[in-house]
């Protein structure tokens, strides 16, 4: 007869992987071979260090066998020639955590980070104890309305920010479009959500002559100005550029200088060009192996970011990640397609790409300045 056991692998992270044992094996849907695991996803803490620690394991275990239930009879239904007639009900807060340690390995750590502080006020405003099958289309309106309505830590006066509460409501809504293809739900929920609408914010870039000034200006962390100015010269994010390693940097007559990378989900590699400024930034660096820019994180950025940008008298408010902005804001400015630049900044869709084309409309320019008089003593 069919097992499944819930197993779990040490990884070097120091997490518990968890899978899937099945006895006898499975073909694989992907490959075509037999395997008795199935990873899940989910990571315990092998030594819980506090409260929180201990409860995301036990959310996590929950979850796990949840999966491991739901696997076991499709197996038996399969193996007696049942009709599947299943339906899931778990914790709806414990399901949410679930999605969210998936982003811990399957994209950049802020997205991780953002996720799990939206994990945090829908917890706050569902509690632990609601499950799947009791959630309703007046959940997902109330929880619109408390996002809208929050106000923030250690402050009585200010709301959270529109477009923060438009990205947590967008990650909910996702977790109800999940639920929904897990069976945990009877019916679409997502489906007539309204979401919120975010703001357009003004993305502020830095012109070639302020990076110039910037160069020139000095700053209490020189690694910090070498890494800023890498950003603006190469459009790479700060998590790039901090684990960015010599061993990834190559040099050849064809292609130059380039920074090879792997992406994360796919395991694809692509080289990424870089200019000669941004290889000499590099060979500043007092690393010849491992980590180009080691010892930093960005905590230590920030301050000496700040201090730089206001002493180099440049009125803007910039931080690290204006710096990427900036090289994506130029390269269309002179003359790159915006196609090109949507694979130079990584983005999986054009549209992405397109916020940083209305900042530097060159058609818009262009007819402005079309209409010149000549009045005297004006030009």
């Amino acid at each position: 007869m069919a097992n499944v056991t819930v197993r779990k692998k040490k990884l070097a992270s120091g997490k518990w992987s968890l899978y899937l044992d099945y006895y006898p094996p499975i073909i694989h849907p992907k490959t075509g071979k037999e395997t008795r695991r199935e990873f899940l996803k989910l990571y315990t803490h092998v030594t819980p260090k506090d409260d929180m620690e201990k409860l995301h394991n036990k959310k996590t275990h929950e979850f796990a066998e949840i999966v491991r239930a739901k696997r076991l009879l499709q197996l038996r239904d399969r193996e007696f020639g049942l009709k599947e007639n299943i339906k899931l009900n778990v914790k709806i807060a414990a399901y949410y955590n679930s999605i969210v340690e998936e982003k811990l390995n399957t994209g950049s750590h802020n997205n991780y980070l953002a996720w799990k502080a939206s994990y945090q006020h829908f917890s706050n405003f569902v509690g632990y104890k609601l499950q799947t099958q009791q959630f309703t289309k007046k959940h997902v309106a109330d929880y619109r309305k408390y996002l809208l309505e929050l106000k923030k830590e250690n402050t009585n006066e200010k709301k959270l920010a529109i477009n923060t509460a438009s990205t947590y409501y967008k990650h909910f809504i996702n977790v109800l479009k999940s639920a929904f293809k897990d069976n945990l739900t009877d019916t679409n929920l997502a489906k007539d959500a309204v979401y919120i609408k975010a703001e357009e914010t003004r993305r502020e870039y830095l012109t070639e002559d302020e990076l110039g000034i910037l160069w020139k200006t000095a700053i209490k962390i020189e690694k910090v100005k070498h890494m800023a100015i890498f950003a603006s010269l190469t459009g790479f994010r700060f998590s790039d550029i901090v684990s960015l390693k010599w061993e990834s940097v190559f040099t050849d007559s064809h292609q130059g200088h380039y920074v090879q990378l792997k992406e994360k989900k796919t395991g694809n590699i692509s080289n990424h060009p870089i200019p000669k400024t941004a290889f000499s930034i590099l060979k500043l660096q007092a690393t010849s192996k491992g980590l180009v820019f080691n010892n930093i994180d960005y905590s230590k950025t920030v301050r000496p970011l700040r201090q730089w940008i206001e002493d180099s008298g440049i009125n803007k408010k910039i931080s690290f990640h204006n710096f990427r902005h900036s090289y994506a804001t130029l390269q269309l400015a002179n003359g790159t397609d915006i196609y090109t630049v949507s694979k130079l900044l990584g983005h999986k869709n054009v549209s992405t790409t397109q916020i940083y084309a209305k900042v530097m409309d060159k058609n818009k320019i262009e007819a402005a300045n079309r209409i010149n008089l000549d009045l005297d003593g004006l030009l």
